[in-house]
């Protein structure tokens, strides 16, 4: 499932407030900055710091 192009232009890291890389494959908006990936479930960003997985 994709993500509006326009929404992912305007969604930034909760943590730095830096763009985020959209990673359809594995359902993750991620953070290379940080090493860190927010899921996405249902379409829906899961944008909450807490809930941020590690990514190497």
């Amino acid at each position: 499932m994709s993500i509006d192009p326009e929404l992912l232009e305007i969604l930034v890291c909760p943590k730095d407030h830096g763009p985020l890389e959209y990673r359809e494959q594995e359902s993750v908006l991620l953070n290379p900055r940080l090493g860190i990936a927010y899921p996405i479930e249902d379409g829906i960003p899961v944008m909450l710091i807490d809930q941020a997985q590690p990514w190497s």
